[in-house]
């Protein structure tokens, strides 16, 4: 559970949602064609989803993308740091989470039945952008492709500084500062197993 209140803000992006449904419309008028309701109502659905699951308690219990959006400490930090909000960004691509917090028991149920919360890339990159209340799911997508893969451990080294400054890291890499904010979230990743 957030540590702001009962019933905590939830971070979000007012332009969550919205990349793709511009590139419909602009395609579109491009094509000299009105934009088809029924598209655009599709992606009024997804906000509309997504606002009747902020007050929902069923959809905020045991959800590693709540706990985010809603804990102030660390949508401060994301705030903060571009480098920061990415490497949450690849904390959270290919990378299975089991909530350990507290005594609930249907956490322990779900620890035994090996159910964990995940997501996919672009739900990733959507909820970075709700952390930082600005952008879309666009901003963060495939943002460490182009890191290397070599030198990154999940603990043991750090990443190198690119000729940016920055440290991204590739999907599927949690860093130790993510690792341990996460833990103290009540979240531990749990690596998918190699097929």
């Amino acid at each position: 559970m957030s540590e702001n209140s009962k019933n905590p803000k939830v971070a979000s992006s007012p332009e969550r949602h919205t990349f793709q449904m511009e590139g419909y419309v602009k395609r579109r008028q491009e094509e000299g064609l009105e934009p088809m309701e029924e598209y655009i109502e599709m992606f009024k659905t997804w906000r509309q989803q997504d606002e009747e699951n902020l007050v929902n308690p069923e959809w905020q219990r045991n959800n590693l993308e709540y706990d985010l959006r809603s804990t102030d400490w660390i949508l401060a930090k994301a705030r903060a740091n571009e480098n920061y909000a990415q490497n949450i960004y690849a904390a959270l691509c290919n990378m299975q989470w089991c909530n350990i917090k507290g005594t609930d028991p249907e956490v322990t149920l779900d620890i035994l039945k090996e159910k964990y919360w995940s997501c996919s890339w672009r739900s990733a990159g959507g909820i970075v952008a709700d952390m930082l209340q600005k952008g879309d799911y666009i901003d963060w997508y495939c943002s460490g492709s182009g890191s290397q893969d070599t030198g990154y451990g999940l603990t043991d080294k750090k990443p190198d500084l690119d000729p940016d400054g920055r440290t991204y890291v590739p999907e599927g890499i949690v860093t130790e500062e993510i690792r341990c904010d996460f833990a103290t979230l009540g979240w531990v990743p749990i690596p998918y197993e190699d097929d």
